[in-house]
């Protein structure tokens, strides 16, 4: 674990922080650590969700149990074990009683078809799976509770350090499974420390975390909330008026969203959202996802502008960004400054461009640094001078603040003209009625492309008054020429969208109907 401590200075073009970091003098292993703090306070909570709580205490020997089981099993230091699991305590222990082993969860989600577990699955080549039953793979699968019925023995373990501290698994917008291995060991420091940089985690924080642990972010907060000693707080799936609820029946200080989530209660009646104290909360994060300027406005001016945190980077963690609340007022639709590692920005044939120009968006991890990831069934975007693409397009200002339009992927030309979706969508989704949007590129034979638009809305929007509501938004070309309603969400719950997808079920059914005429 690292604490950050300053600060930043530009170089050769690049946007580059000098991070100067200090290792904790005692580091131990993820369990060693758990065992202490049970060992100090065996009845604080450590785990909640909905009415079950564990304390440190019942966390410590549930892990010491299923980390015994899965050794009876078999498992070894070093060992990927595949977790398919809801947001719950059983996830939480699961992934404790693995890295007691020296073992590296790799979580997945629970409700990934068959095939495409299947090739996570294959990839990851793990000792076993932990999984809820019917979620069936080619590798021995168990449930928590069929490796508590076999230990009973909550003795510690003989600390062991997992050599990867986490394995993210991504089907990416190809849908090609990839693991990204962590670059970090399972080691943390022995004692908790009260820093404001970094996530902002202090010491004690009530943490609620929404979103699903299968993503890299809330499984990485869940992680440092039980390192800084916190007690974590889950939600079996997210409910807009629930997190209002948890925040006020937890005190919760630090919690974590996505855009999505953002939305859905913002959308809420405002008698509903005032029914809630939510004055506890110190700090609040959004991130995984672009956040439409006016939703980031409304929540600035609901809970402060010292309260709202955002942070770009990926699972890779080549190099992140954050900005306060505060330094978005003055830099509107920023990402922020790079906080850790270098980023530039490149125009197609590998040049840097200069602040206001557009272009993709490279990292790098700051000189002689140790790698952050390592890729298994992919390989990074890459350029001369170890620059790696997440894929994003953006721009730097003169300050250094970094501006995403989109995916270069998902990028749209119409006209010859470039098209963002992110733009659109987060046009579309100021509308009140509007819950989701997602914009897609559909053949069109004058335009080469046409913006199709894919809303889930409130019972009474109509394209008509859609478009209406779009045309003081922005100009003409970028409107979409198609609009499909839709029941369903068009978005996760950690605010991802697969617009590739999208697509390329509408190109099935265009075929399917030029085919009938």
């Amino acid at each position: 674990m690292l604490v950050l401590r300053e600060c930043s200075r530009k170089q050769h073009g690049s946007n580059r922080i000098e991070v100067y970091t200090e290792m904790a003098e005692d580091m131990i292993p993820l369990g060693e650590k758990l065992r202490r703090r049970a060992r100090a306070t065996p009845d604080a909570p450590a785990v909640s969700c909905g009415e079950i709580t564990l304390t440190c205490g019942q966390l410590e020997a549930r892990a010491n149990r299923i980390a015994r089981a899965l050794h009876r099993l078999g498992v070894k230091v070093g060992d990927l074990i595949t977790i398919g699991l809801p947001n719950g305590t059983n996830f939480v222990e699961a992934c404790w009683g693995v890295w007691k082993l020296g073992a590296t969860p790799q979580p997945v989600s629970f409700r990934l078809p068959s095939s495409e577990l299947e090739g996570i699955v294959d990839l990851a080549a793990p000792r076993l799976v932990i999984a809820l039953e019917g979620m069936e793979t080619n590798r021995r699968r168990v449930t928590v509770d069929d490796l508590l019925a076999l230990s009973d023995d909550d003795r510690p373990l003989e600390p062991r350090v997992a050599p990867i501290l986490k394995a993210a698994s991504s089907g990416g917008s190809t849908g090609r499974p990839k693991l990204i291995l962590s670059g970090s060991s399972g080691l943390a420091p022995a004692k908790a420390t009260d820093y404001s940089g970094g996530w902002r985690f202090g010491l004690e924080e009530t943490a609620l975390i929404p979103a699903p642990l299968y993503h890299n972010g809330p499984f990485g907060c869940a992680l440092e909330t039980i390192v800084q000693d916190g007690h974590l707080v889950l939600m079996p799936r997210f409910d807009a008026e629930g997190v209002l609820i948890e925040i006020e029946r937890r005190r919760a200080t630090w919690v974590y969203m996505v855009p999505t989530m953002m939305t859905r209660i913002w959308r809420l009646p405002e008698e509903v959202r005032a029914r809630y104290d939510v004055s506890s909360v110190r700090t609040l994060w959004h991130l995984a996802a672009p956040c439409p300027p006016w939703l980031k406005e409304a929540f600035i001016g609901w809970f402060g502008p010292d309260v709202i945190m955002e942070l770009y980077g990926g699972t890779e963690s080549q190099a992140w960004t954050n900005i306060t609340g505060r330094e978005w007022l003055e830099h509107r639709g920023s990402v922020g400054r790079v906080i850790v590692g270098e980023m530039s920005v490149f125009d197609a044939d590998g040049k840097v461009l200069p602040a206001g120009e557009m272009g993709e968006v490279y990292m790098r991890r700051s000189e002689g640094s140790q790698p952050s990831y390592q890729y298994r069934g992919a390989t990074a975007r890459a350029l001369p001078g170890g620059w790696e693409s997440l894929g994003d397009i953006g721009y730097f200002d003169a300050d250094g603040y970094l501006y995403l339009a989109d995916r270069r992927t998902d990028m749209i030309l119409v006209g010859g003209a470039n098209v963002y979706p992110a733009e659109v969508e987060a046009a579309i989704d100021e509308h009140p009625l509007a819950l989701s949007s997602a914009v897609v590129g559909l053949p069109h034979e004058d335009l080469g492309s046409s913006i199709h638009a894919i809303v889930q809305a409130r019972p009474g929007l109509t394209a008509e008054a859609l478009l209406a509501h779009l045309a003081d938004r922005l100009v003409p070309y970028k409107c979409p020429r198609t609009i499909e309603f839709v029941e369903e969400p068009l978005r996760d719950d950690a605010g991802k969208v697969r617009r590739t997808r999208l697509r390329d079920e509408r190109l099935v059914r265009l075929k399917i109907r030029e085919g009938r005429t």
